[in-house]
């Protein structure tokens, strides 16, 4: 549905992200997939069935999940703030990720794709540049937005020459420290700083400071009301 829905169409900015969070994309199916996010702003809800052999301390529950991605919270809560409706962030942009993949260890901790073995590493990382090669072939950014270190450089790896010109944001998770303080902020100025953004761009081009819902997001909240 996610992309049906919002892939139809060229971008300018493609966001990049590692690889699924257990309590994002592993329950929703979309990078970053904060519950809240995707159901009231994205308005995608669907039902998820329970993989087979899942890990008895992450179950997949879809929408019924009563955790929240942190990172992903944070990230689309940006992209709200700035441009109001869901419509007019993908009119350019799009948020897809490296790797498709959740690794998760006996304990039920996440393990990133940087942290496999060497020869497990090298066999993904292969498939992942295809699969990132394909991304990029098919939606034709101009800019490749590597969320954190390791997106970033796959992005570096992958494309070595421009296009897609490579740029970098600061992580959301709260694992990293510089983020629990006004990360939204940091990450608009590193955006604009590159360029990527600029003061004309989203909610502040028309001057309109106050996001606004769109039909489905009202709907869906008088129906809460």
């Amino acid at each position: 549905m996610y992309l049906r829905r919002f892939a139809n169409n060229t971008k300018r900015v493609v966001f990049l992200g590692m690889n699924p969070g257990p309590f994002g994309m592993a329950q929703t199916g979309i990078p970053f997939g904060q519950i809240a996010a995707v159901r009231d702003w994205l308005c995608i809800e669907a039902k998820i069935d329970n993989p087979p052999n899942a890990h008895p301390k992450r179950p997949v529950t879809g929408f019924g999940c009563n955790r929240s991605e942190v990172s992903g919270e944070r990230l689309w809560g940006l992209f709200i703030q700035r441009f109001g409706t869901a419509e007019k962030f993908f009119e350019e942009h799009m948020v897809m990720n490296y790797c498709p993949l959740a690794f998760l260890e006996e304990s039920g901790r996440n393990r990133t794709p940087d942290k496999l073995p060497a020869k497990e590493r090298e066999r993904l990382f292969a498939a992942c540049d295809e699969h990132l090669r394909s991304i990029v072939q098919i939606l034709q950014p101009e800019w490749l937005i590597g969320v954190g270190d390791f997106a970033a450089s796959r992005g570096r790896e992958t494309f070595k020459n421009p296009p897609p010109r490579i740029g970098q944001i600061l992580h959301p998770s709260p694992a990293c420290p510089a983020s629990n303080n006004n990360w939204a902020g940091k990450a608009t100025q590193q955006l604009e700083q590159m360029g990527v953004w600029n003061l004309r761009r989203g909610l502040r081009e028309n001057g309109d400071t106050n996001p606004t819902l769109s039909k489905n997001q009202s709907e869906r909240q008088d129906r809460r009301l």
